[in-house]
C-alpha cells in the first residue's frame, strides 16, 4: 500500500469516519493491503489511528503476492514480506495478517482480495485503508466500479497536504489525517542497500529479519 499520505477535500471523501457505513450488530473490518517490503511503523501508526477512528473489530494486513503496478522493479518474495508483516504486528492483538492473495496466485488486484474476504467475512463492513496518494490512482484499477460496493475506502492523509480530485464516488471515500511520520518502504530498502541503519524506522523483529536474511544489499 502507498503510504505517502496526502490530504485535501476531494468529491466524494469526507474526512473522518462520519461517511463510514453504520450498521449497527455488524463486525468491522479494516484491510490494509500492500507490497510491505518492508513493512515500516507509517503502515501500523496508519492501521492504528483508523482503527480507532472508526472503531475497527481487526485490521487484517493483506501482502500483495505479485504486485502488478511494480512491474518495474524487483520485488522482495512473497514469504519474506509476509514473515516480516507478522513480526511487525504480533504484539497489537487488534491486527492479523493473511496469506490469501499470495496464495491466489498471479497478478494482485483489490478487487480479487476485496472479492475474496467479504465471502470469509460475510455480515461484516469491510474498510479498505490505503494512502491517500493512491486515491488518485484509484480510477485506474482494475474492475473500479466493483470497488466501492465491496468496501468503503479510508484514504490515510497527513495535515495540510492537497490532493487533486480524483473524482471518487460521493461517499465512497473518508479521508483520515495521522502524525506524518516521513518513512517509506522506497527509502528503507535505500538506506539498507547503503548501509544505513533502519531501527526505528521499522520495528526491531524486522530490523533483526532484514539482517538475517540479507535482504535489501545491493539493490
Amino acid at each position: 500500500m502507498p503510504t505517502g499520505p496526502a490530504s485535501g477535500t476531494v468529491h466524494g471523501a469526507r474526512r473522518g469516519p462520519g461517511n463510514g457505513p453504520s450498521n449497527p450488530g455488524k463486525r468491522r473490518l479494516g484491510v490494509m493491503g500492500g507490497t510491505f517490503d518492508p513493512i515500516h511503523h507509517g503502515h501500523l501508526v496508519a492501521a492504528s489511528e483508523v482503527a480507532a477512528q472508526f472503531h475497527l473489530d481487526e485490521v487484517v494486513f493483506v501482502p500483495t503476492g505479485q504486485p502488478w503496478q511494480k512491474t518495474d522493479r524487483k520485488v522482495t518474495p512473497a514469504e519474506d514480506r509476509y514473515l516480516m508483516t507478522v513480526i511487525a504486528t504480533a504484539e497489537n492483538p487488534q491486527f492479523s495478517v493473511s496469506r490469501i492473495d499470495i496464495d491466489r496466485g498471479g497478478p494482485t488486484y483489490t478487487t480479487d482480495t476485496l472479492r475474496d474476504l467479504s465471502a470469509l467475512n460475510p455480515d461484516t463492513d469491510i474498510f479498505f485503508i490505503t494512502g491517500a496518494d493512491a486515491l488518485g490512482q484509484i480510477l485506474t484499477w482494475r474492475y473500479t466500479e466493483e470497488l466501492f460496493s465491496l468496501a468503503h475506502f479510508i484514504g490515510v492523509t497527513r495535515p495540510g497536504h492537497t490532493l487533486a480530485d480524483p473524482g471518487l464516488p460521493e461517499g465512497g471515500v473518508s479521508l483520515v489525517e495521522v502524525p506524518a511520520l516521513a518513512i517509506s518502504s522506497t527509502d528503507c530498502r535505500a538506506r539498507v542497500a547503503n548501509g544505513a541503519p533502519v531501527w526505528y524506522l521499522v520495528p526491531d523483529g524486522v530490523v533483526r529479519y532484514i539482517d538475517k536474511r540479507e535482504l535489501y544489499r545491493g539493490e
